[in-house]
């Protein structure tokens, strides 16, 4: 079972976010509301989810932006959570700084998914998709540190590395942007499971896979949503929303599952 959260890291967390959420808001004020004088983003070639643009409001999509701080509740829960033991009192063999950084990753996650919606704009899409090549580069590093035997300096290094190799590549070909976040997710599925995993001892690999069926539920309703088979455009009630909430659950799972590597005696 999952370690209970303590409740002061809850509302410490909690507050943290709101927090997030004002400043985000402060930027958002004082870049637009004209989000018509930037660039827009690809998707408003076609339809960017099943949401309606709100046109001259602040926030263009209320529902998709808000829910998306999901990620930033989750991330300050991880940041708040390093250092301290896993389940049963057990010492976890994942660092606090690997820890803070998966935190961090899902913060910039939240916001940059907030402000893709908030604005439609270009330089918000490209902020978006960042947070997702920042998780996935994550996960690959990180199993492949366990598989390699690879220090946690060399670690960081790699994971630098390998996020700047994705930026430029989504600088250079925007439009491969969801099929390469795809590969590197699927990829870090394939040597977390293969090669990791039998590395880590006591890892409750039931919590990855509790994750990746969130994932792939989340996924459905986004093809739903992005289709526009479950749709109903007015309405805060969205399928891109429920796609962030499930999203930001499954992130929680994958660092539960992390944490709960036993570290090894003597450590």
């Amino acid at each position: 079972m999952m370690q209970a959260i303590p409740r002061r890291l809850i509302s410490t967390a909690f507050m943290l976010t709101a927090f997030t959420v004002l400043a985000t808001y402060a930027a958002l004020l004082a870049l637009g509301p004209d989000w018509a004088r930037y660039l827009p983003a690809s998707c408003t070639t076609t339809h960017c989810f099943c949401e309606f643009p709100r046109p001259g409001a602040l926030v263009v999509q209320p529902a998709a932006t808000w829910s998306s701080f999901a990620y930033v509740l989750v991330g300050w829960l991880m940041i708040g959570s390093a250092g301290s033991r896993g389940a049963g009192g057990t010492a976890s063999a994942m660092p606090p700084l690997a820890m803070r950084t998966l935190g961090v990753t899902a913060i910039v996650v939240g916001v940059g998914s907030a402000l893709m919606h908030a604005t439609l704009t270009l330089w918000g899409q490209f902020l978006d998709v960042v947070g997702m090549y920042l998780i996935g580069s994550f996960e690959l590093v990180w199993a492949l540190a366990r598989w390699r035997r690879i220090r946690e300096r060399r670690a960081i290094l790699l994971y630098g590395a390998l996020c700047a190799v994705l930026v430029a590549a989504l600088l250079a070909m925007p439009e491969i942007r969801r099929w390469l976040f795809a590969v590197l997710l699927l990829v870090a599925i394939v040597v977390e499971l293969v090669f990791a995993r039998p590395l880590r001892p006591g890892v409750r690999v039931r919590l990855f896979l509790a994750g990746l069926l969130t994932m792939a539920v989340a996924f459905a309703i986004w093809v739903l949503d992005q289709n526009g088979v479950v749709c109903a455009p007015h309405s805060l009630l969205q399928g891109h929303a429920l796609w962030h909430l499930l999203g930001a659950l499954s992130l929680w799972l994958l660092f539960a599952y992390y944490r709960s590597e036993r570290a090894a005696p003597g450590t």
